[in-house]
């Protein structure tokens, strides 16, 4: 995957430099596989490899037994890890692999990992490489008029047997990037620049991988071995998950990506240090990072992550930034001082509006709060826009939980409680045998006027665990896709201990203590929620979800739980099921996306694309007229002006969400037919 534009979820503090133009590195420097480092395991590897085995053995709720089978699973893993498209590696290599194969078990509880560095240093080796020969072929151009085509799926394909087989992967790969570029009206001197550059910059990511890189990969082909949500959290990577579960940071407030050597910041969090400082702004360069008073650091050319740790720090402190405006490469670079502060990431925070129809005959008032994850204090969030809702006096609520993969079961429990007065919400089967149950005992329903929850594919774990609470109780219809499946709990663990004294600190762990099973005994483990009223979808449930993961635990069940539901929700069930096919048979939106997922269903088994221009134009082409055939048509309904090109697609086009509105639709169906009910 490119690198370009890659976003580090982290909110940071920003920095900058008094640099001059001329103090500024040289962003076109080319590296050689001489500077390429030698990477080995760092004295807290082993520590850390001892401790992840000897917890995962005690305290995963999966039995483990540390045998040549998990070796072998652990090192088809680490292979797939590091070439996983089978473009890199020649069959000799992985032939000389197979020594390590049944090692992987001792290797992990001893901590000692060498042989995992070697490989891994030939695997940059070998990438690099790849890029010098991808170099040398952009020396001749290319011509795209002769049939030929690019195998970019590669996973079930052997390994490349000779140099040549491996040359001519790349050979199509290479020329797959110069066709895209030549469609977007690129002559062969401009692709050759930018291909140059990329390829080029790919080589300097090689060079600046460290010793963690390997661990975490290495840590992790293990944990995924086990089991599918267990894993190694790099120190990093488990500051982030802490950030995505409390959605606060000390920092400047700025998302920062990579382009070019460049640290770009991609947006900025409203009303944070950054953009309380009205002077960097999206899209501006970062060059330089100073502490308080101290020299600046010349970051050009860095890891992101690198210059995120020197951006972000301490509430109060002072981070000062240089940096270039946009797109000016001859401009002075300018100077920021930032005091950095507690942020808010409220943009992944719960939020809620009155829903407004965008082409249907809806009358009815209601509420929409959308919830990004289970993150910590989401029940006192949601309370606040209940109430919010309340006030503006909606008929109905949609609890939107579509994307959301999960978080805090704690959350889950408290935010079902919202919307019953007590009882059991889920179960939990620990790794002792015992049957838990998280309860709301508060005797309090926050709200209790008619709800539909709207889930999708992607709904997972704690969305589960709320969507199945709702319907087992009776309290709300479920809409939307079949849920992920995921009914797993995991606990999170640091590695570090107080005593430690390494120079670098430990990482931490997330794995699997328990399973958890709706109140009415049944598990979301594999099948997930099923809706009450399903919407098409492109996603095969066979082929996407917990069930297609790696080392899943089984569905499986327990006894129901003693609880009263709320209501008996099938006969309205029935009359909203009624309502909606009837509706979808006519209305455009849905016959759009029916006809998108039988696009799908024809295309997603392809594993070529072609390279042959002419094709690959008519092909693009074609999908431009559809694209803007139905631009038009959804104008038209609008009361909007047609347009001739899709450059000039309307603003108002972008809120369209049919399943949303569907979800409103059959909200207003189920206030009417409680109200025929109690007639």
């Amino acid at each position: 995957m490119s690198q370009k534009f890659k976003l580090i979820p982290l909110v940071a503090a920003l920095y900058s430099g008094l640099l001059f133009a001329s103090d500024i590195a040289d962003v076109n420097d080319v590296v050689t596989a001489k500077d390429l480092p030698v990477l080995t395991q760092e004295s807290q590897h082993s520590t850390a490899s001892k401790r992840v085995t000897n917890l995962f053995t005690r305290a995963h709720y999966k039995p483990i037994r540390f045998d040549d089978a998990l070796s072998s699973k652990v090192f088809d893993r680490y292979i797939e890890s590091l070439d996983f498209n089978k473009s890199v590696f020649l069959a000799a290599d992985i032939a000389s692999f197979e020594q390590y194969r049944n090692q992987f078990d001792n290797a992990l509880t001893t901590g000692k990992l060498d042989f995992t560095f070697d490989i891994f240093n030939l695997s940059m080796q070998r990438r690099f490489e790849r890029y010098e020969y991808s170099l040398k072929l952009l020396e001749t151009p290319m011509t795209f008029d002769k049939a030929d085509e690019y195998y970019f799926d590669r996973e079930d394909a052997d390994w490349a047997k000779t140099q040549a087989e491996l040359d001519e992967l790349w050979r199509e790969r290479v020329k797959y990037d110069a066709l895209r570029l030549k469609m977007t009206g690129k002559d062969w001197p401009g692709i050759k620049e930018l291909l140059t550059k990329r390829y080029h910059n790919a080589q300097k990511r090689l060079v600046q991988t460290n010793s963690e890189d390997v661990f975490q990969i290495v840590m992790n082909s293990f944990a995924r071995s086990i089991e599918a949500h267990t894993s190694y959290l790099s120190p990093r990577r488990a500051e982030q998950f802490k950030m995505d579960m409390d959605l606060e940071l000390e920092g400047i407030g700025a998302v920062l990506s990579y382009d070019e050597d460049y640290t770009v910041i991609r947006s900025l969090v409203p009303g944070g240090p950054a953009d309380k400082s009205e002077q960097i702004k999206a899209d501006d360069r970062i060059i330089g990072v100073a502490q308080d008073k101290e020299e600046f650091v010349d970051v050009i050319g860095w890891r992101l992550d690198d210059v995120v740790d020197l951006i972000k720090g301490p509430k109060g402190t002072k981070v000062r930034l240089q940096y270039l405006k946009g797109a000016d490469d001859h401009g002075a670079p300018k100077v920021v001082e930032i005091i950095r502060d507690k942020i808010r990431l409220e943009d992944r925070a719960a939020k809620s509006e009155v829903f407004k129809a965008k082409y249907s005959d809806l009358t009815s008032k209601i509420g929409v709060i959308e919830i990004p994850g289970f993150y910590n204090n989401l029940s006192k969030d949601v309370k606040v826009e209940l109430a919010k809702l309340k006030e503006a006096k909606v008929d109905g609520i949609i609890i939107d939980l579509r994307q959301n993969g999960g978080g805090s079961l704690y959350e889950a429990t408290q935010l079902s409680g919202l919307f019953f007065d007590q009882g059991p919400v889920v179960q939990i089967h620990t790794l002792n045998n015992r049957i838990e149950e998280q309860k709301d005992r508060d005797g309090v329903t926050f709200y209790d006027g008619p709800l539909t929850v709207l889930v999708d594919r992607y709904s997972a774990s704690a969305s589960e665990i709320f969507a199945a609470a709702m319907q087992d109780y009776g309290r709300a219809v479920i809409i939307g896709e079949q849920t992920f499946g995921k009914g797993t709990v995991q606990q999170h663990k640091g590695l570090g201990r107080a005593y430690d004294l390494y120079d670098n600190p430990l990482g931490s762990v997330q794995y699997t203590i328990a399973k958890f099973y709706r109140i009415n005994g049944g598990s979301t483990q594999h099948k997930g929620v099923i809706p009450d009223i399903s919407f098409p979808s492109a996603i095969d449930p066979a082929e996407w979800g917990e069930s297609q993961e790696d080392n899943a635990l089984p569905w499986d069940s327990i006894v129901r739980a003693k609880y009263n539901s709320v209501d008996d929700l099938h006969p309205a069930i029935a009359y909203l099921s009624k309502a909606h096919a009837e509706r979808i048979k006519s209305e455009p939106e849905f016959n759009y996306v029916f006809q998108d997922i039988t696009r799908y269903k024809e295309e997603k088994d392809r594993k070529t694309i072609s390279l042959v221009e002419a094709q690959r134009i008519k092909e693009k082409d074609d999908g431009e007229a559809r694209a803007l055939a139905r631009t038009n048509e959804r104008l038209t309904r609008l009361g909007e002006k047609p347009i001739e090109s899709l450059d000039d697609a309307p603003d108002v086009l972008d809120d369209l969400d049919p399943f949303l509105e569907e979800a409103a639709l059959i909200t207003q169906d189920y206030i009417k037919f409680g109200r025929v009910a109690k007639k």
